[in-house]
């Protein structure tokens, strides 16, 4: 029986993953002098901020960093991401939130992120939609286990109630966050809203991928009965 569902943030509930790649390359790029480009951060979405960051160090620096060096680069990160203005709310997850709490469904949070001023956003852009107890952010997740582990989708069935995996669906709109959604054993609805080829989520292992959070707000009662299906046969 279904009983919730669990949202990503970035790419999902807000248009903000342009705005997010761009800041990650002007930092990690333009300051801090690493090989990388903007298509590379839509790919590490859903990891942490500070997994993104080990991670390019050990890769081209060959050194771990403390999380104090870590924090300080984020910071710096957070900084140019709010010099970028503010990301709108995703068209159609408004419809898409409405549509779940009018079928009684418990709403989740479960996102990479560790962006206070996005975070601070959602009661007032989803007023009544995400308490704070209904939500996994990057400050809940040790390094190394952000998506495409499947801890942060694992505290999210928590977080709706000690849920199993089948009774919840996942909405994620990048890769690395598909594969934490189904290594958690759990449906997972790919939204193609950002410049990867479609078939990045369907690889990912998407149970179904549509273009759009509104046409999932369109198809939403389909989707319902495609989630009923896989999970009774």
């Amino acid at each position: 029986m279904l009983r919730a569902f669990l949202f990503d943030m970035d790419g999902v509930l807000y248009d903000s993953m342009p705005l997010h790649a761009e800041a990650w390359y002007h930092v990690m790029h333009d300051i801090y002098g690493f090989t990388c480009t903007r298509e590379l951060f839509y790919r590490e979405e859903g990891a942490t901020g500070d997994q993104v960051i080990t991670d390019m160090y050990l890769e081209q620096r060959g050194r771990h960093l403390t999380p104090e060096e870590a924090a300080a680069i984020y910071r710096e990160k957070g900084e140019a991401f709010k010099a970028l203005g503010p990301a709108r709310p995703m068209p159609g997850a408004a419809e898409v939130l409405r549509k779940v709490g009018e079928n009684s469904l418990t709403r989740v949070l479960v996102t990479g992120s560790g962006q206070l001023s996005m975070l601070n956003r959602l009661s007032r852009d989803y007023p009544g939609c995400f308490d704070v107890s209904h939500i996994v952010s990057a400050m809940d997740t040790p390094i190394g286990h952000g998506k495409p582990h499947p801890d942060p989708y694992l505290m999210g069935l928590k977080k709706a109630g000690n849920l199993l995996p089948e009774e919840a669906i996942v909405v994620e709109n990048a890769p690395l966050g598909v594969q934490a959604g189904k290594a958690a054993g759990i449906f997972t609805v790919g939204v193609n809203t950002g410049p990867l080829p479609k078939e990045c989520l369907s690889e990912a292992g998407a149970d179904v991928v549509l273009n759009s959070m509104q046409e999932l707000a369109d198809s939403f009662d389909k989707i319902l009965s495609l989630y009923l299906k896989r999970n009774t046969n």
